[in-house]
């Protein structure tokens, strides 16, 4: 039997949010569901042109993609 997916359009903050949160679980619980995040975050934002005049702040996702 396979695994279902679902998908989910939320916001860098809010991905950074749910990162944030996840961090305050027993590591041993969330590694996996955190490395497929920032793993699919990294492929997503490398994709995306860049966006004109922004200034790149801090992020858990943002420092992910930039491995």
């Amino acid at each position: 039997m396979s695994e279902k997916t679902i998908n989910l359009t939320v916001t860098v903050d809010q991905t950074n949010l749910i990162l944030e949160a996840l961090g305050q679980l027993p590591f041993v619980k969330v590694y996996e569901l955190i490395g497929s995040i920032q793993g699919q975050a990294k492929a997503q934002l490398s994709e995306a042109p860049p966006e004109p005049a922004a200034v790149p702040s801090p992020s858990l996702v943002e420092s992910a993609a930039g491995e």
